[in-house]
């Protein structure tokens, strides 16, 4: 747990890298709509270049942290993801522009603990293993919020709905590895 010296007004860890807190103010964006939402994508912008691009933006952005010249990332929300369209599809049709150094998702999904995966039934496609997934008495739903910069940079943070405080949220580069594949690969 994080003590209160360690960590910023907003929550977010005063050590972490300037990825970790985009990703952490993405997930804490996403606390504030609650549960059962849909996918977010979101831009990831150079927030010393927004500034001097869009002068007038510099005030909503708040205060400007040097930290001894890091990069600082703004999230931008995209478009609402079109309903009905496979994630992975999706992702497939995504071009960003040069001015996006990187970008983000978060997605709510349900999860086994290690314990349970073993007696996951073999054969059975996707919608049979969501269902079983489902109806499974061990299963947790999490919110996943996964970045990726041009660079290959990674971060992800995974919030357990029944631990829905951002003291409680578990932040790592390889967390979602799948998911983060598939970020990068709308830059090339």
């Amino acid at each position: 747990m994080l003590s209160m010296s360690n960590v910023s007004p907003s929550g977010t860890p005063m050590a972490a890298s300037p990825l970790t807190r985009a990703v952490l103010e993405i997930d804490e964006y996403a606390s504030t709509l609650g549960w059962d939402r849909p996918a977010r994508l979101f831009a990831l912008v150079d927030t010393a270049r927004l500034r001097s691009q869009e002068p007038r933006l510099a005030r909503q952005l708040g205060p400007d942290h040097d930290d001894a010249g890091k990069a600082h990332y703004t999230p931008v929300e995209q478009d609402e993801l079109p309903a009905g369209t496979a994630l992975d599809k999706f992702l497939g049709t995504i071009a960003w522009p040069d001015s996006v150094v990187g970008c983000a998702l978060t997605v709510e999904r349900l999860m086994l603990p290690p314990s349970a995966e073993a007696a996951v039934p073999t054969g059975m496609n996707d919608k049979q293993l969501a269902k079983w997934v489902a109806g499974h008495p061990e299963r947790q739903e999490v919110r996943l919020t996964v970045a990726v910069l041009r660079d290959g940079s990674r971060e992800s943070a995974v919030r357990l709905r029944e631990k829905d405080s951002a003291s409680e949220v578990l932040t790592g580069a390889g967390l979602v590895p799948g998911l983060a594949e598939a970020l990068a690969a709308t830059f090339t």
